[in-house]
């Protein structure tokens, strides 16, 4: 079920390299901060899980463009170098993590839903009710943006960018409304994987999301670098070999796992599974 979380936050980090070639190290954080938000509106005003979570996905993309707006354009237009990017980057995921602490607290959290509560899939195999919903909400947003992506036209618009920025801007696109979208969207969709991760974990503190910044980075490198439909397949690859893997051994070799089946396949392919030579 890790899967869908891990997709939904590696194709906003994925997008967002393969246009501005930018390593967002702040993405784990983006997950902290979607769940947080969702948390205010369902524990601290009582609202339902639905618009909580909605919550979550727009919170999250709104900080996400106020960054682009605020810190990463300026940044760009003034010639910042990848390295003071990057560095940027850190120093951010420090700030809204640690925000998120001094304001929340450093302990325990959980949302208003019985995480508890069982379906029984036959064979005596049973799954949580929450964990279930949210997964399959995962998996419909991560086929929905895939079919975006390969259909509509803001889809073609932002495959065409990542593809090539500086033939984009020749050819008449608004590559600063792009980019702009490019941040909405990864934001938000990290802010949404954040979320139901945390939902479906049942109990989560400020500290979680950096927990998973490596295994979205993983996710990204599986896949292709710069490819949003190969951090898609992935990160739904990575969390199927890391839940399959508590078959046989326990859950402390998951991180383990994850980097094997990485290593493994970037010895079998280099550049990741939709990865092309030259992206990197």
């Amino acid at each position: 079920m890790t899967g869908g979380y891990l997709a939904l936050g590696a194709v906003g980090l994925s997008f967002v390299y393969g246009i501005l070639r930018f390593i967002n190290f702040a993405q784990g954080d983006f997950l902290t901060f979607g769940a947080y938000s969702a948390l205010l509106l369902n524990v601290g005003l009582g609202l339902p899980l639905i618009p909580s979570v909605l919550f979550g996905f727009v919170a999250t993309a709104a900080l996400s463009v106020a960054l682009e707006l605020t810190l990463w354009r300026p940044m760009r237009t003034r010639g910042a170098t990848g390295l003071q990017l990057i560095l940027a980057a850190i120093g951010l995921a420090f700030v809204i993590r640690y925000g998120i602490q001094f304001v929340a607290g450093p302990e325990i959290h959980s949302f208003r839903a019985n995480v508890t509560t069982g379906l029984s899939l036959g064979g005596g195999v049973r799954i949580g009710r929450t964990i279930l919903i949210t997964s399959l909400v995962a998996y419909a947003v991560l086929i929905a943006t895939a079919l975006a992506l390969r259909y509509t036209n803001l889809g073609k618009q932002l495959r065409a960018l990542a593809d090539n920025l500086d033939l984009a801007e020749t050819t008449g696109f608004d590559t600063r409304r792009l980019i702009v979208i490019v941040w909405a969207v990864g934001g938000g969709l990290a802010g949404l994987a954040g979320a139901m991760y945390a939902l479906s974990t049942g109990a989560f503190n400020p500290q979680f999301g950096f927990a998973l910044l490596l295994p979205l980075f993983a996710a990204v490198l599986l896949g292709g670098v710069g490819n949003p439909y190969g951090a898609i397949v992935g990160g739904v690859i990575l969390g199927l070999a890391q839940e399959w893997s508590t078959l046989f051994v326990g859950g402390e070799w998951k991180p383990v796992v994850i980097f094997g089946v990485l290593i493994l396949t970037l010895i079998l392919r280099p550049n990741g599974v939709f990865g092309s030579a030259g992206r990197v």
